[in-house]
């Protein structure tokens, strides 16, 4: 039984199989899809793998050092070496996956009212930046007035208070 992740994964790759080579009014599909993402067929490899949310250049130029490949344009890259990048990039947390994790970890602080947690909510820097003049990106929902933003700060304060 292959599950519901096992037949999507499966008929992923039956599409990209009969994709790799197939030709619509004599132009070749352009970009491969690896790790959910479509990386372009212009670029070399090392570059195009960036374009997957969650690797950067150190982690492009990791996989690609373990699977022994050689920096190539991605159109040049073979049916097994394609799988194989799939397999590698498969093994990493990417994408929505990604995402939902960073969202939950951010949710976890906010729960426990840590001060990380609290900065979170009120829209401001976590990490100790200074924020009488920097800071304009975190801070422009203010300029606004963001009504969601406001409600999230005036309910964590009432349960501050509570206790």
């Amino acid at each position: 039984m292959l599950g519901l992740r096992g037949s999507v994964r499966l008929l992923t790759e039956i599409n990209q199989s009969l994709l790799q080579n197939a030709t619509f009014h004599c132009q070749r599909v352009q970009g491969l899809r690896v790790g959910n993402t479509e990386i372009p067929n212009d670029k070399k490899l090392e570059v195009a793998l960036q374009y997957i949310h969650g690797i950067g250049r150190k982690r492009a130029h990791q996989i690609l050092c373990e699977l022994s490949l050689v920096n190539k344009p991605t159109k040049d890259l073979t049916g097994i070496e394609l799988n194989s990048l799939r397999e590698e990039v498969s093994k990493y947390l990417t994408g929505p996956d990604l995402a939902r994790r960073v969202k939950a970890d951010v949710q976890r602080l906010v729960d426990i009212e840590c001060y990380r947690g609290y900065r979170h909510v009120e829209g401001l820097p976590c990490r100790g930046q200074r924020t009488s003049t920097n800071a304009r990106t975190r801070k422009e929902h203010q300029k606004y007035g963001s009504q969601e933003v406001a409600e999230r700060i005036r309910k964590h304060q009432e349960r501050s208070q509570a206790k």
